[in-house]
């Protein structure tokens, strides 16, 4: 029998991630999958703030840099009826257009990106490793039992065919949509599978000349046919600029999907391009569903899971791989103190109360951000017909100077304007607010008027912690990068330097790490414009207790009379030592 403290079950930005972090806090891990290598696909690959942010904190930013495609190749999200035919319209995607460019910029010290799914994994389990995971490739978990003191799993070499027993103190389920783990615990699932059906074609080709005077990550074909979700639409996603790309057509998912050649793939890329002289190199042929599923219940006993295994939804907005690793950045520190004997078990339990409303939202965003197709088809009047005649007829009525033209192009215009939320989305990126034990919070959650689009810059408890720019020694620092790595933070002002005597014996007390950060004129980190004031601290005597995770768990106002007693008790009331 193996013996660890935490089995990861799953190599997937879920498990990779909670296995780096595992590892970065010092808990034995071991992680297995039944695949032979990371993904050498690249599925997933819209890349957010805040899972850049993540990547920051573990020092892997830069390396991710290198391999994405920025910011700013992202920007144009074209509707059309092939790369070679007539444009529908365009909007700026991925808050590229001015006004969410803005607000981008100022909430965090990172940009979003396109991350590839077949460069993320490696770079993922590679730093994992590296920091002391035991990883198992080939290796696939048939069944687990588990008792008050830890989990039993029984697992099979796929290669050798040996049986392995593995014995760990916690199981983190992080095996993809078709979970053996949740299944295995029966959560209860709310929602479908298996909605609509779509083919990703992989393939090399130079079509540089088609989009390099409007470089963006998808392209959005309407042709005839049974395309993306069952609409009359294609898609052509760029991979690497411009000769690597993924070609997205759908099936009907009561047959199966069907059994391509290479030259029945490329006749569909060819199609998409709208020109068949394009010289096409076939990589691969997958398929994959378009669910809108969540699970109601994250875990059981000592079992929890992560990712995929818990919110199952179509891609757009981009928010499956971010959200899954985030899911695992908010368990990994949870496990990490309760296994090392710094907190109650009840602080694993919040896992569940704060990511399962989270599961829940993105499952419900990804699927109503599909809606932009409709209104699109509608616009064009093609609702009843989607052959190729009423397509081209239906083009051709956009340019037509009359009267029934012009209220064609305002509608089609419309419904491109509103496709922004299928594309762009900071304040669903970023404003989620945690509520549970481990988060003491005194007020209702702030609100904005656009949820979906607009970020709210907050200090409040349960919220990520507001990224504003500090200097050290002149040099800009994020308040983002001043976070311990597996220990909480506190905040203060120049008046509130007691503070930090507070946090050293609170945290002796308790035997975790809180890191005191003073900042005023004069000390380590400055406040050269102001932002730290105005948006995290109006009271300098006042203290933030930021999580591991950087979330804000606890806002002192200004001084009390005890501070040692005021953020010991709190510490123990997060740490569910009471």
């Amino acid at each position: 029998m193996i013996e660890t403290e935490v089995l990861v079950v799953g190599a997937g930005p879920a498990g990779a991630t909670a296995a780096l972090a595992l590892s970065e806090y010092r808990i034995a891990n071991i992680c297995l999958t039944k695949y032979r290598s990371p993904s050498p696909t690249p599925r997933a690959h819209i890349f957010n703030q805040r899972a850049m942010e993540i990547l920051r904190h573990f020092g892997l930013e830069n390396e991710a840099v290198a391999l994405e495609m920025p910011q700013a190749l992202m920007a144009e999200q074209v509707f059309c009826t092939s790369l070679a035919g007539p444009e529908i319209g365009r909007l700026k995607a991925w808050h590229n257009h001015p006004r969410l460019k803005a607000q981008h910029d100022l909430i965090s010290p990172c940009a979003i990106g396109d991350l590839p799914q077949d460069r993320l994994e490696p770079m993922l389990v590679s730093a994992a490793m590296k920091r002391g995971t035991n990883l198992m490739f080939s290796t696939e978990l048939e069944r687990f039992e588990q008792d008050a003191q830890g989990v039993t799993a029984y697992a099979r070499n796929l290669v050798t065919q040996e049986p392995l027993v593995i014995r760990a103190k916690y199981m983190i389920g992080a095996d993809g949509s078709n979970s053996r783990v949740a299944e295995q615990l029966a959560l209860p699932m709310v929602g479908k599978m298996g909605l609509g059906g779509s083919l990703g074609i992989i393939f090399r080709a130079d079509l540089a000349r088609f989009v390099a005077h409007r470089p963006g990550v998808m392209y959005w074909m309407v042709q005839p046919g049974r395309g993306m979700g069952g609409f009359p639409v294609g898609v052509l996603r760029a991979v690497e600029p411009w000769d690597r790309w993924v070609g997205t057509w759908g099936f009907d998912p009561s047959t199966g999907p069907p059994s391509l050649s290479d030259a029945e793939a490329t006749a569909i890329v060819h199609r998409l391009v709208g020109d068949s002289s394009v010289a096409v190199e076939i990589e691969a042929i997958s398929s994959w569903s378009i669910n809108s599923m969540f699970a109601t219940r994250l875990s059981a006993g000592r079992v929890l899971c992560v990712g995929d295994a818990i919110h199952r939804h179509t891609p757009m907005n981009g928010l499956g791989s971010n959200t899954s690793m985030q899911d695992s950045f908010n368990l990994a520190w949870k496990l990490a103190l309760v296994l090392r004997g710094h907190a109650g078990p009840g602080l694993v339990a919040t896992f569940e109360d704060e990511r399962q409303p989270v599961a829940q939202f993105v499952v419900q965003r990804a699927f109503q951000s599909l809606g932009i197709l409709p209104p699109l088809i509608a616009a064009l009047g093609i609702d009843d017909d989607r052959s190729a005649g009423a397509i081209d007829e239906a083009i051709a009525g956009l340019a037509a100077p009359t009267s029934e033209g012009a209220t064609r192009r305002a509608a089609v215009r419309h419904a491109v304007d509103a496709a922004v939320y299928g594309f762009s989305g900071l304040g669903a990126e970023t404003n989620i607010v945690y509520r549970s034990t481990a988060v003491l919070a005194d007020a209702p959650a702030l609100s904005n008027d656009d949820p979906d689009l607009e970020a709210i810059i907050a200090t409040e408890p349960g919220r990520r912690l507001a990224h504003v720019w500090l200097t050290c020694d002149g040099v800009q620092v994020s308040t983002l990068d001043l976070c311990a790595r597996g220990g909480f933070t506190l905040f203060t002002g120049l008046a509130g330097a007691q503070w930090a005597t507070a946090a050293r014996t609170a945290g002796e007390a308790l035997g975790v790490t809180i890191a005191a950060r003073v900042v005023g004129p004069g000390a380590r980190w400055e406040d050269p414009y102001g932002d730290f004031a105005r948006r995290c601290l109006a009271d300098e005597t006042g203290a933030l207790l930021v999580r591991p995770d950087q979330h804000v768990a606890w806002h002192a106002s200004s001084m009390p009379q005890d501070p040692q007693h005021a953020l010991q008790s709190t510490l123990r009331a997060i740490l569910a030592l009471d």
